[in-house]
Formats: C-alpha cells, sequence, structure tokens
C-alpha cells in the first residue's frame, strides 16, 4: 500500500470525481455486499466531514464524521468502510484512529457516539466504545449504540 493517500475534505471542498468514488465504495460495501436494498444517499453527507484513503483514485477505506448536534447530541462516526481488496491490513483500526483523532481535533469534542453493527462491536470496543442500548434493526442489519467519551 506504498501509493496510500489519506483526504479529509468537507462535502464543498470535495470533486464530483471524489464524491462520485466515495459512493461507489458506500454502495458496494453497504448494498451490494451485505445485500442491503436500502437508499444509501440520507441527506447527511452535505453537513459530514469526510475521511478517506485512496489508491490510484479508488476509495479503499472511508468514514464521516459529525460534529455535535447533527446526528446525535454527541460527535459521531459513521459509514464506517474499508473495501473488501484491503481487509485484514490494519487498513480500519487506521481509519478509526485518524477518525477519532480528526473529531476530537476539529470538533475540540472527545465524546462520540456510533450505530455500529453487532458483529463490528468487539472492534469498536478496541478504542473505548461502549454499548449504550438496546439492539435494534436499521435497514434490517443488527446495531448497536456505542459511545466513547
Amino acid at each position: 500500500m506504498n501509493n496510500l493517500i489519506w483526504k479529509i475534505k468537507t462535502f464543498n471542498e470535495l470533486s464530483t470525481q471524489e464524491f462520485h468514488e466515495i459512493l461507489k465504495a458506500r454502495i458496494n460495501v453497504f448494498i451490494v455486499e451485505q445485500t442491503c436494498p436500502y437508499p444509501e444517499l440520507d441527506g447527511y453527507d452535505q453537513e459530514a466531514v469526510h475521511l478517506w484513503a485512496e489508491i490510484e483514485g479508488d476509495v479503499v477505506a472511508y468514514c464521516r464524521l459529525f460534529d455535535s448536534g447533527i446526528k446525535y447530541k454527541e460527535a459521531s462516526i459513521g459509514r464506517v468502510l474499508t473495501n473488501q481488496n484491503y481487509r485484514k491490513r490494519t487498513l480500519g483500526r487506521t481509519l478509526l484512529r485518524f477518525a477519532i483523532n480528526t473529531v476530537e481535533c476539529r470538533f475540540r469534542n472527545s465524546s462520540i457516539r456510533i450505530s455500529a453493527q453487532n458483529y463490528l462491536l468487539p472492534f469498536y470496543r478496541e478504542f473505548g466504545f461502549v454499548e449504550v442500548g438496546e439492539t435494534y434493526l436499521e435497514d434490517d442489519i443488527p446495531h448497536t449504540e456505542m459511545k466513547r467519551d
């Protein structure tokens, strides 16, 4: 992964090509791979800070970040993904470390809430997130809210 480039931009800073590549990655993971036929566009992209890694223009890891008061009372991280071809290489851990650091520095906020797919609860616990609610279905996939202070 010598050609890995990290980028962080607000929605208005994204080029059309960058947003296209981000959406392609999100659709590949959250709709195609997870067989989840639900709309990917939810009206929050315009309010997000987008953090991603790319190799030769292809998005290989991505998440979006929100200041407090947008998705939750706390700041939040969402749409966390790693391209299927780049898993098991610690890229997801690097992405989440960057995301937490960015939220803390950019938003001056250390309290972060996420909606985690249940199979990833152990992964998020490694970063200090704890479950704060009951399991619920989001797009027919079990999720649990987690918080990190």
